[in-house]
């Protein structure tokens, strides 16, 4: 294992337990209320398929979905992570793994894949997109929710006016690895990978996949009453925190 993974390893092993809080069994309210029904709506019939979750933390998705009638297997690098899921979700096949391995998934094996908010943690996107095409039958679907790169939380700041508004230290164009400050109830800092939306974009056509859909989540404006607060309310209106990409193997 390389040592920028042995890191992010250790970053989620670390967070498990707050993970755990953060998300529950249902998603926490950014999930539910913003990513979750695109994610939904992409991956469409889930009833008998065999869906892979790559990062599947504490195994919320694995469970969501296997009351769906999907057969579910979650992979993630954080043994921790595992442990909880393991624990919490007995309908799940769960296993520690790499992203940018998936030794034990095997070649062609899986319907559908999911990965929600996890290539913005990878380390290495190219190995995770060529082991998810591997893995993938032929005409199955990839759905791939991420931070999004033009957005991130870490750098934005609440003008006078009430506008989001961004100071970038860095290019944005620029790979690199970023360290955010800890959050809510988290005591650790989240390590992450910063890339352009185009560096994403070709990851997956140099993996073989066909881009066949992409979105930037919103929350319906009749869902605005489930909003904890007036900033949450404004931020959700004026920016996405994600970007949802669906992904097609070809067949032949």
């Amino acid at each position: 294992m390389s040592e920028e993974l042995n890191r992010v390893r250790d970053c989620w092993d670390s967070k498990a337990a707050d993970w755990k809080i953060q998300v529950g069994d249902s998603g926490d309210q950014n999930r539910q209320l913003n990513s979750d029904p695109v994610l939904h709506e992409l991956l469409g019939e889930t009833s008998g398929l065999t869906i892979l979750d790559v990062g599947c933390g504490t195994g919320y998705l694995v469970g969501m979905l296997a009351k769906k009638q999907a057969k579910m297997i979650g992979v993630d690098v954080s043994p921790a992570m595992i442990a909880i899921a393991s624990r919490d979700v007995p309908a799940g096949d769960f296993r520690v793994d790499d992203s940018s391995q998936l030794a034990t998934v095997e070649d062609q094996s899986v319907d559908k894949i999911v990965s929600n908010y996890v290539l913005m943690d990878t380390p290495h996107l190219d190995q995770t997109m060529n082991a998810m095409f591997r893995v993938l039958k032929p005409g199955g679907i990839a759905v791939l929710v991420f931070s999004h790169p033009c957005f991130p939380q870490g750098p934005d700041r609440v003008t006078v006016e009430d506008r989001i508004s961004y100071h970038w230290g860095e290019s944005y164009f620029d790979q690199q690895r970023r360290h955010d400050r800890p959050w809510n109830h988290f005591q650790t800092e989240f390590v992450w990978y910063h890339r352009p939306v185009s560096d994403y974009f070709q990851s997956f056509r140099r993996a073989g996949f066909t881009v066949d859909e992409m979105r930037e989540p919103r929350i319906p404006e009749d869902w605005i009453d489930k909003c904890s607060s007036p900033e949450q309310i404004r931020s959700y209106r004026e920016r996405p925190m994600s970007i949802a990409f669906r992904l097609i193997r070809p067949r032949g």
